[in-house]
């Protein structure tokens, strides 16, 4: 394992977690909606880490299966590489170092419309960043964010905020997307799983070949030193806190009874992990390949 990438094979699946970066993100009022920022300082406390600040990383995959390379979501994008003085934006540059190029790409795998998950369907330059892949989107994310009368209704803010990037993106892509349903396989042995509430979209993967699978859960859990030991928090991203919360506790509840591996979007890289029950919440313990 480096820093950049690691690789693992579920079955005959080869997948390769590739960084995107991190985010220190402040420990204040504004991010959970239903406890306190003393609360959170006390949750990372408990879990040794610092109490004013939290890295939040971001880890995109590619799965080269049935004979494609699939890239399941983008990050930053190049532009934040220079704003964020090379923290974040760096899943080009390490798709490089993991010998994929980014020309080689055959489909690219949205799971939902944010923007550490979309922005980097552009390069720096605003041209496709995958000028030969296939974009396929949450066929429910979709129809959202390109309705007009929902982005007429947005609250001011993130709301807003969200929907203007997402034309931004969608816009220089000449909306050129394959929507796809969920229950349905993405690519072989890639099968997408509803996970609304985070967004009114949001997906997740099973992965499974060779009798071996891993749950690629995306967004299902921000923090694994936050929202795992104290699932029902909600927060300020959610775009339906209560629902996200009740989907986090199913899948979780899920993970546990089937003893599946999760592949995490915002996990300590590489963000291959294993859930555990703890007390009323649940507990992210590092795994090797399934």
């Amino acid at each position: 394992m480096t820093d950049e990438f690691y690789r693992y094979k579920v079955g005959d699946i080869e997948v390769t977690v590739v960084s995107d970066g991190f985010r220190m993100v402040p420990v204040d009022d504004k991010y959970l909606r239903n406890a306190s920022a003393a609360d959170l300082a006390k949750a990372l406390a408990a879990a040794g880490q610092p109490t004013d600040r939290m890295k939040n990383t971001y880890s995109p995959i590619v799965l080269t299966t049935g004979g494609k390379r699939v890239l399941i979501d983008t990050g930053n994008g190049e532009a934040q590489a220079a704003a964020s003085n090379d923290e974040r934006g760096t899943l080009n540059r390490n798709l490089a170092a993991a010998g994929i190029d980014r020309n080689a790409i055959d489909v690219v795998v949205i799971s939902h419309f944010h923007g550490d998950h979309v922005n980097g369907l552009l390069g720096a330059d605003n041209k496709p960043a995958f000028p030969k892949a296939e974009i396929k989107v949450p066929e429910v994310e979709w129809r959202f964010w390109m309705d007009d009368g929902e982005m007429s209704r947005a609250s001011p803010g993130r709301m807003t905020e969200l929907f203007a990037n997402n034309r931004r993106i969608f816009d220089a892509l000449g909306r050129k997307v394959t929507p796809y349903a969920w229950d349905t396989d993405v690519a072989p042995g890639v099968r997408a799983v509803g996970t609304p509430g985070h967004s009114i979209g949001h997906t997740s993967f099973v992965v499974s070949s060779g009798g071996k699978t891993i749950f690629v859960q995306q967004d299902v859990c921000n923090n694994a030193f936050v929202f795992a030991p104290h699932p029902d928090w909600q927060g300020f991203f959610d775009q339906d806190p209560p629902k996200a919360a009740a989907t986090r506790r199913r899948v979780y509840d899920m993970l546990v009874a089937d003893k599946l591996p999760v592949q995490a979007f915002h996990f300590p890289f590489p963000a291959l992990s294993r859930i555990e029950k703890a007390g009323d919440g649940y507990r992210v313990v590092p795994a090797s390949a399934p």
